[in-house]
């Protein structure tokens, strides 16, 4: 139901930047999803809803899936991992700004071995935009996911759990209710 929501979002919610970047909310929805269930379904959502986008939408091919996935699937593991250990606000904030710096980094070493490939470009010429569009552009995203994460992630859980969709298990560990769907 999360990829669902997540695709839709990138479905509803997506603006090219500078030719072959797309600024979307979908992570904000898959880092939800991690800090449910955890990482590693942060992880599998990640490559879903990127694997949909490819099929679906993208007009950037493998080489857009490859920087979806990446870009997607660091910035939920991450928050997902710090939140595990950390189940609080506090917990929440360090994840979501851990993942913001982690996908920073990923995303600008990523540029520079891929966008060559996917542009024609030198290295050379991608350095130079490193400063000027790829960093300030990845920052950008990933801050604005990040709060919308921390606005939308108590809202999204309580509705789960009053819809019955979501069960708190011991130790404020989820478990989506699949008998509730059924009814």
């Amino acid at each position: 139901m999360l990829c669902a929501l997540a695709f839709i979002c990138v479905l509803v919610f997506r603006f090219e930047v500078g030719g072959f970047l797309t600024f979307d909310v979908k992570d904000a929805i898959l880092t939800i999803t991690a800090l449910i269930y955890g990482p590693v379904w942060g992880a599998v959502c990640s490559f879903v809803v990127t694997f949909l986008e490819l099929i679906m939408i993208s007009d950037t091919g493998i080489y857009g899936f490859i920087m979806n996935f990446l870009s997607s699937m660091t910035f939920s593991v991450v928050a997902g991992l710090v939140y595990k250990y950390r189940r609080s606000m506090s917990g929440a904030i360090v994840g979501v700004v851990i993942a913001v710096l982690s996908t920073t980094a990923v995303m600008l070493l990523a540029n520079l071995f891929i966008t060559p490939l996917f542009m024609g470009v030198s290295r050379a010429e991608v350095v130079k935009m490193l400063s000027t569009l790829l960093l300030p552009f990845n920052i950008i995203k990933a801050v604005f996911n990040g709060s919308l994460v921390l606005i939308l992630y108590k809202p999204i859980t309580q509705v789960l759990r009053k819809t019955k969709l979501l069960m708190v298990k011991n130790n404020h560990k989820y478990k989506f209710n699949f008998s509730s769907v059924l009814l």
